[in-house]
């Protein structure tokens, strides 16, 4: 059984608990529970408040005490929060009757009065402990945090956290919370006066052995973002810099590019100026060697991982595990060894080319327009920690075939041939029918790896808001599998892949 772990701060006032519970909520995710104890008046309606309006990203946000009702629920953007007050409580066996027992799935619950249902909550909670400590003023507050059972990990890391912000100069600083992404990753951005920076939680990844994020070599932790970060920079590219690290623990605090993009319009289109300084950002990432080590701290180097064969056949894998069977689809075993024998093949090509960094995730939600800069210093990069080792389309293709928005084929069509045009005149000997061939395959790679991406986040992390990109990502499909080279893949696919749902 894991020791409860426990440490105890003094907050001086509301906001201070407001800071804390922010820090906390950076922290926690569908399914933790955490409870708020303390005499009236001790300030845990206050607590509860300060989360719900950090994750609602609204100061103004009406919470009212659920003393009467209860319980209130929350659909905040990030998951499904219930405030349950049990002062009220007079038998466990009413938690039924409130919807806490047994607690929902897929949903933070706060519960102030825990004792009032002592004996009935999971072992794993995080526990809050407020009182009044009037030596420091008749606002403050005493806190004790206590995790227990698999919660003591995340009290253990909220400890370090808060003494890296300390360490930072940024324990006083106000806290927004951000959008987050498919990772485990979060991020809030720091405010103190005219001064932003981005927090950046980055916990190691708990997979090891033999997963699928080792095989495809997403990163295990945040080194990789800073090897890349400080790479980019020194060759005139705009990666956040980053202000203060802690690699062991997996925080950062970075620059803050601001929140300026390069589409716009509902719904959101490419605006193609900025799409073509994309575009030619890529012409100078690729057009130089790149080493395949990079410094990360003194005596320590980044190895970058090659994106293989065998890490790209991972990859397509996810199309028949998990969107086919949501299509009714089922595969033999010998059509199933058909499907990667013919991807072997393919794949091929792309393992024989010149190998460059690929940033993995070079489309909109991570690019950010920096129009104060000159150049391709104007396409601010923030996502680039699964970095590896590959070919020079695949970047290409994730930018003008973007997952999240429609890109015009006319327009895809005059990006690829500007970016074509542009590496030919800089090498004589760039091959613009090779690399045509090339963006094709992994145009059809990247695009089945996303129909059972999106289809896994469907159906394993309750993420149905991922399945409305999928005609979208048919339609790309089916743009690449027009290329010559890909017509065997093409009658597969015909033969056995229906297109999404409505």
């Amino acid at each position: 059984m894991t020791a409860p772990v426990t440490f105890s701060l003094a907050l001086s006032n509301e906001t201070a608990t407001a800071h804390l519970m922010a820090d906390l909520a950076l922290l926690i995710g569908p399914g933790d529970l955490i409870t708020l104890s303390g005499d009236l008046g001790a300030g845990k309606t206050a607590a509860a408040r300060a989360m719900i309006r950090y994750l609602a990203d609204d100061d103004a946000l009406e919470v009212p005490s659920p003393t009467f009702t209860l319980a209130q629920s929350y659909d905040l953007a990030p998951f499904p929060l219930i405030h349950a007050d049990l002062y009220r409580v007079n038998d466990p066996i009413e938690l039924e009757e409130i919807g806490l027992s047994p607690l929902p799935d897929a949903t933070v619950v706060l519960i102030e009065w825990p004792e009032r249902a002592a004996g009935t909550l999971p072992e794993d909670r995080i526990d809050i402990a407020l009182s009044h400590r009037p030596a420091l003023g008749s606002a403050a507050r005493s806190a004790e945090i206590t995790g227990y059972g698999k919660a003591a990990a995340q009290v253990a890391r909220l400890k370090t956290l808060r003494q890296f912000l300390d360490g930072a100069g940024h324990l006083d600083a106000k806290r927004r919370r951000m959008a987050g992404d498919a990772s485990t990753r979060s991020y809030a951005r720091l405010i103190r006066d005219d001064d932003v920076v981005i927090l950046m939680n980055s916990p190691r990844r708990p997979d090891g052995g033999k997963t699928y994020a080792t095989a495809v070599h997403l990163a295990e932790n945040v080194k990789p973002f800073v090897a890349i970060a400080n790479g980019l920079r020194e060759r005139g590219f705009s990666a956040p810099a980053i202000h203060h690290a802690d690699l062991d623990a997996g925080f950062l605090i970075t620059e803050d590019f601001g929140g300026e993009g390069v589409i716009e319009g509902d719904p959101p289109a490419p605006i193609a100026d900025r799409y073509e300084a994309a575009t030619d950002m890529l012409v100078a990432l690729h057009r130089e060697p790149l080493p395949e080590r990079l410094p990360l701290a003194p005596g320590f180097t980044y190895a970058i991982p090659f994106f293989d064969t065998d890490a790209l056949l991972v990859e397509i894998g996810l199309m028949p595990e998990w969107y086919l069977p949501d299509r009714g689809a089922v595969l033999t075993d010998d059509v199933s060894a058909e499907f990667v024998a013919m991807w072997r093949d393919l794949l091929a090509r792309p393992a024989a080319a010149d190998k460059t960094w690929v940033l993995r995730d070079f489309h909109s939600p991570n690019l950010i327009w920096l129009g104060e800069r000159q150049g391709i210093a104007r396409v601010g990069i923030i996502d680039f920690q699964d970095t590896v080792m590959g070919p020079a389309s695949y970047d290409l293709v994730s930018l003008l075939q973007d997952a999240r928005i429609d890109v015009p084929e006319a327009l895809e069509l005059a990006l690829l041939t500007r970016y074509i045009k542009a590496r030919r005149a800089a090498d004589g000997s760039f091959d613009a029918a090779q690399f045509a061939e090339l963006y094709a395959i992994m145009s059809a790679q990247r695009n089945t790896r996303l129909l059972g991406t999106f289809a896994r986040l469907n159906r394993r992390d309750g993420k149905p808001q991922y399945l409305k990109h999928q005609p979208r990502i048919w339609t790309y499909l089916t743009r690449s599998l027009a290329h010559p080279v890909l017509a065997p893949l093409r009658e597969w696919y015909a033969a056995h892949v229906p297109p999404p749902g409505p």
